[in-house]
């Protein structure tokens, strides 16, 4: 599984007083910055328009999977309100899950738009919109006005937790324990102006599809604590 093909992420355990998350949007905590950034998003559908950057980052303990997201826009947009509604038409940010090697097309995908709109999939019942994850936790925090097009914006962040209660039946050990390796990929994607499309580990298809386990990055569990990894 060479990482020349797909993208590879070491990622520090937060357990402890000193690595606690709160999920509020606001990306303060120690350690969100002394977590490893992730801003290697490729563009492999970019047609015209500024390519605008992405940064992410993730976490976790022994209750959740954390990931935040800087999204560096211009034009903050969002409008869609209700659970699975189709949020990747606004600016959006997408973590699918693999969390068996074994059979990456057993996955989950989460997409929250910059209203903390949530659409969420699983295995269960053949990906039905009718299954959520109920614990899972989101907040935003936009650095401008959302829908005003006739500004500039600056950024918006997104700061996410996912239980691992989640992914029970599907992953071969919750939670993960150090050295283990899921199969994962961020996204993203939406804009009322400036369409983006933008992947951590791109998907090599020939138009915009997210939907590509085979293509997912290789994430591997640290049991060292946030700031002590080498």
């Amino acid at each position: 599984m060479p990482s020349r093909f797909r993208r590879t992420c070491r990622m520090p355990s937060s357990n402890g007083a000193a690595g606690a998350i709160t999920v509020d949007g606001r990306l303060d905590e120690p350690s969100w910055a002394a977590a490893t950034q992730i801003d290697s998003f490729s563009f492999p559908w970019w047609t015209e328009g500024e390519r605008e950057r992405t940064e992410a980052r993730m976490l976790w303990d022994d209750e959740a999977l954390y990931v935040s997201f800087r999204a560096f826009d211009s034009h903050v947009s969002a409008v869609h309100k209700n659970r699975d509604d189709p949020v990747s038409r606004d600016d959006c940010v997408e973590v699918f899950i693999a969390p068996d090697t074994a059979d990456v097309s057993i996955y989950f995908n989460f997409e929250f738009n910059a209203l903390s709109t949530i659409l969420d999939r699983s295995p269960h019942e053949n990906r039905r919109s009718n299954w959520n994850a109920d614990s899972l936790r989101v907040a935003i925090d936009i650095h401008g006005t959302l829908n005003q097009q006739d500004d500039i914006d600056s950024l918006w962040t997104t700061e996410i937790a996912i239980p691992f209660d989640t992914f029970t039946g599907f992953a071969p050990r919750l939670p993960p324990s150090d050295g283990d390796i899921w199969r994962l990929n961020l996204y993203r994607t939406g804009g009322a102006i400036n369409l983006q499309y933008a992947t951590w580990s791109d998907t090599k298809k020939p138009k915009p599809q997210f939907h590509a386990p085979p293509r997912f990055g290789v994430v591997h569990f640290s049991g060292k604590q946030v700031g002590a990894e080498d």
